[in-house]
């Protein structure tokens, strides 16, 4: 069963949280999709993806307490609505209002108000089935919040603390989404990773299994005690990057040098150790490159998804992220030209085409016969 539009799909980047300067993010804004929806969706329907990550940036649209301004996500609704566009909602992307955190006493209730108000809003404004991700990636948030200062509360040694209290909350906000509308499809969004052993550090296995902590609390796998369900899988989504495999000390196996090409394990194989873990369908959530390695990260992408799906992975989709070019967290200043489209100063798009080409491409693999067939007509209407 075919859960997307499309089977690629663009990311659009919409992190809002609190960066290591103790300075408010917000990337929509920064990358101007928030006032550019529309010339973005027409970009991406002339390469024929039409299914497309969004987010709404709570700490944006809560103006205070139980009091939520949705005014531009209903502007990309109705933009999705004009070019026949597909979006994935992100409730936290990385940023909460402020004074809120995960371990704070309210956090978890103030997500549920948040998700019941989403809904609302969404059932009142929109024509499309709603799907939703509660929280992006729990496993890095808990890590980048509660080990390295990343983000608030900007703490050491809490990832565990941070991890537990974040699928708290998710928790409480999934039971919310589903009755509130029981129709709306949940997206659970982990990244994908392997840790590869050396001589000095050889016991890796279970810290490989910490990736699939946020997902087996959700199904209530474990911690039991905070109601998660095997209910809450519906589609799973991973997130994949060339660091996504690193040595047991921290160092990343560079990329595409050959020797490291050895090393790494083949994304098919992690694709399949994950589905084989939860057995539901699952997608790429986000994956891409920067610089002249664009086009080439996606064609080895391609050719891994596809022999997943030939070992009999249900997958079903792959996240290009993000759409545009984004500027790193930290300094604002620095873009780091990942995107299918570059910016300028003025935030014009600038089409990097070998890659937008190698998507294209790629496209074509996945294609059924008759889906082909449909695109080539609509080239001669």
């Amino acid at each position: 069963m075919e859960r997307f539009n499309t089977f690629f799909m663009a990311g659009f980047e919409c992190a809002d949280h609190i960066n290591r300067s103790g300075e408010r993010i917000n990337l929509l804004k920064e990358t101007q999709h928030d006032i550019r929806t529309e010339e973005d969706y027409r970009a991406l329907n002339a390469i024929d993806i039409r299914t497309v990550r969004e987010g709404i940036c709570w700490s944006e649209v809560e103006k205070a307490s139980g009091d939520f301004d949705f005014s531009n996500v209903l502007t990309r609704i109705r933009s999705a609505e004009k070019y026949g566009i597909q979006q994935i909602w992100d409730l936290i992307h990385f940023g909460y209002p402020d004074g809120l955190y995960p371990t704070h006493p309210l956090f978890a209730e103030r997500f549920e108000k948040l998700c019941e108000a989403f809904v609302l809003f969404y059932r009142a404004n929109a024509t499309q089935p709603l799907m939703v991700v509660p929280i992006n990636e729990i496993s890095f948030l808990a890590w980048h919040s509660g080990d390295v200062r990343g983000t608030v509360p900007f703490a050491t040694n809490s990832g565990w603390d941070m991890k537990y209290h974040l699928c708290k909350a998710a928790i409480a906000g999934i039971k919310k989404l589903k009755s509130t509308d029981p129709n709306c499809t949940v997206i659970l969004v982990e990244p994908l990773v392997r840790i590869h052993p050396t001589p000095e550090h050889y016991h890796v296995l279970d810290i490989n299994e910490h990736q699939f902590q946020a997902m087996d609390i959700i199904a209530g796998r474990m911690c039991p005690e905070l109601g998660g369900s095997e209910d809450y899988l519906e589609i799973l989504g991973f997130n994949y990057y060339w660091d996504c495999q690193w040595e047991a000390e921290g160092k990343p196996l560079p990329w595409p040098e050959e020797q490291a090409k050895e090393k790494r394990t083949p994304l098919s194989e992690l694709l399949q150790t994950a589905y084989y873990r939860y057995h539901k369908p699952i997608f790429i959530s986000e994956t891409g490159h920067f610089g002249p390695q664009r086009a080439l990260w996606i064609k080895e992408i391609a050719t891994e998804c596809l022999k997943a799906q030939d070992n009999g992975v249900d997958l079903q989709g792959i996240c290009l992220y993000p759409a545009t070019d984004r500027p790193d967290w930290d300094n604002l200043q620095n873009y780091c030209q990942c995107g299918l489209w570059d910016l300028d100063r003025h935030k014009n798009r600038i089409a990097h085409q070998p890659y937008i080409n190698a998507v294209i491409q790629a496209q074509s693999k996945f294609q059924k016969p008759q889906n082909v067939l449909k695109r080539l007509a609509r080239l001669f209407e």
